[in-house]
């Protein structure tokens, strides 16, 4: 029989939830007398007022998470690694979250409407994540990870703070370059942009997109999942192993952008690290604030709804419906598609809000060679998504970019070429695939066809996960293909009753290059 590197047998590998692998990790490791502390510590919550108006919820740092601390000088110890996420009021809520490389005093953030008054200072909540030496191919490492969360803030307001601890004080005239800003959703409808991709991962591309993502001055960020590979297997399986030290390396790399523009992350099957909890996410828990507004924090925390002026945004996490990857499968209990319904008749019932956004990670529609399609997105949500007309249908698992016709019930209702106009109120829903933000390519079955180089095929030759395992198909929905790095853009504007709100599309290339383009039409109530 054959044993992979974390010691099970193939077939039970393949068969253990990830409920089931954290398990045999902790208890493996137990047994080696190697956990020397929780996987998370955090600390008791305690709150305080930054601005006139403004409050701050932030933790108590518990005094074995900073056992080591009174040996370090604050002073040559420098925050990295700060990334922002909406609450889920974009327009009075923030979380500003950094990372230390070692244990500090009384982390804090000072924040204020001027760079030259920061004087407010708030407590920093810490999360300590402890990985032992033999867990994947990291070593003997305590990682940790501060946040404050910022409510009652103005909307559509800017604000100057910075991150710093006992020795470090972003206020001090010789720290003032370590301080960023970030801007809250205006109170009424505005034109704005936000920018899209998913499996991003370290490297050169990685970073390359980053810079140019920057350049679009999106008001927020969407990523699709798969977001730093420190697990590089992805297969759900106790043989995954994974390196937590890839992290650092991936919030340094985001840093640039995200200190600046919210970063807001759903979950994909590489994000699941198993020794950290029983869903897998314990690590991203420590690393991420998000929302929180969704059906099961506990389960899903990657499950989560925000409005941005017109625009309602819904991040999903499709390992809970995945026939492909299937550790996750089922752990909401079909709580997850229940909340999803009901936001989505919220958001069409609301005279406020004219799109609906939902991105997530595995495939709706894709002919990649690698994953294709995903049978249990097909299953469980393309229904609702027809049924209540979203509008935009955002990816990642397949290393490429594809986007497809409009679709209602499986088949093309309306082609819609590049430069296009998708009416969802009439016609059906647009899926674009954004999975070449930095990782390794993958390849198609037929030829590229982009912008400048349209190669129009209605047989394309492609599969489909199912319970049963891949089927085969045939499709005629595969409009735009495009086989190098690259993300979205997306231009949202609103309009008055009785006129015509846009959403228009651009997929852009590494280079800068536009490669597709096409607009997502609604008549306003």
């Amino acid at each position: 029989m054959d044993i992979p590197r974390m010691g099970v047998p193939d077939k039970l590998a393949e068969r253990m939830s990830m409920a089931e692998q954290h398990e045999y990790l902790r208890a493996r490791f137990s047994r080696r007398n190697l956990i020397r502390g929780g996987a998370v510590t955090l600390g008791a919550v305690t709150g305080g007022a930054f601005v006139p108006g403004a409050v701050a919820q932030a933790a108590t740092p518990t005094a074995s998470t900073f056992a080591s601390a009174a040996t370090v000088d604050g002073r040559l110890v420098a925050p990295f690694g700060r990334h922002l996420a909406y609450g889920a009021d974009p327009r009075t809520e923030m979380t500003v979250s950094w990372q230390v490389p070692v244990a500090v005093k009384k982390p804090f953030i000072r924040i204020g409407a001027h760079p030259w008054d920061l004087s407010r200072k708030i407590e920093a909540e810490v999360r300590a994540l402890y990985t032992p030496a033999g867990v994947g191919t990291s070593a003997d490492y305590t990682q940790y990870y501060l946040h404050a969360k910022l409510t009652h803030l103005r909307p559509g307001k800017t604000y100057y703070y910075g991150v710093g601890h006992d020795g470090f004080d972003p206020a001090a005239p010789h720290l003032t370059g370590t301080l960023g800003t970030f801007t809250t959703a205006p109170a009424h409808a505005e034109p704005f942009t936000f920018t899209a991709f998913g499996d991003q991962g370290v490297s050169y591309h990685g970073l390359a997109n980053d810079s140019i993502i920057l350049g679009q001055n999106p008001a927020f960020h969407l990523h699709a999942g798969d977001i730093a590979y420190a697990d590089s297997s992805g297969a759900g399986e106790t043989a995954d192993t994974f390196d937590t030290r890839v992290w650092d390396q991936f919030l340094a790399q985001t840093e640039s952008v995200a200190k600046s523009v919210p970063w807001m992350v759903s979950y994909g099957n590489h994000d699941m690290e198993a020794w950290y909890s029983p869903n897998g996410y314990g690590g991203e828990e420590a690393r991420f604030s998000l929302p929180g507004n969704g059906p099961d924090k506990e389960h899903l925390p990657g499950v989560y709804t925000f409005v941005y002026g017109n625009t309602a945004i819904i991040s999903l996490d499709a390992n809970d419906i995945s026939f492909e990857i299937p550790a996750n499968l089922g752990i909401s209990g079909g709580t997850q598609t229940t909340w999803f319904e009901a936001q989505l008749k919220k958001y069409r019932a609301s005279k406020h809000i004219d799109f609906i956004v939902v991105f997530f990670h595995h495939c709706s529609y894709c002919t990649s060679t690698a994953h294709a399609s995903e049978g249990g997105v097909r299953q469980e949500w393309v229904p609702l998504f027809e049924k209540y007309t979203v509008d935009l249908v955002i990816n990642g698992h397949n290393h490429v970019y594809e986007r497809t016709d409009v679709l209602k019930g499986n088949e093309v209702v309306k082609k819609l070429p590049i430069g296009g106009t998708a009416y969802p109120q009439t016609d059906g829903v647009v899926y674009v695939t954004a999975g070449a933000a930095g990782r390794s390519l993958y390849a198609f079955s037929a030829d590229q066809s982009y912008e400048g180089n349209v190669k129009d095929n209605d047989a394309v030759a492609s599969f489909v996960n199912t319970k049963d395992g891949q089927v085969k198909e045939t499709v005629a929905w595969s409009r735009v293909r495009y086989l190098n790095y690259s993300f979205l853009r997306i231009d949202v504007t609103p309009a008055s009753k009785g006129r015509t709100a846009t959403l228009k599309v651009r997929g852009i290339a590494e280079s800068g290059a536009e490669v597709d383009n096409f607009t997502v039409a609604r008549t306003v109530k």
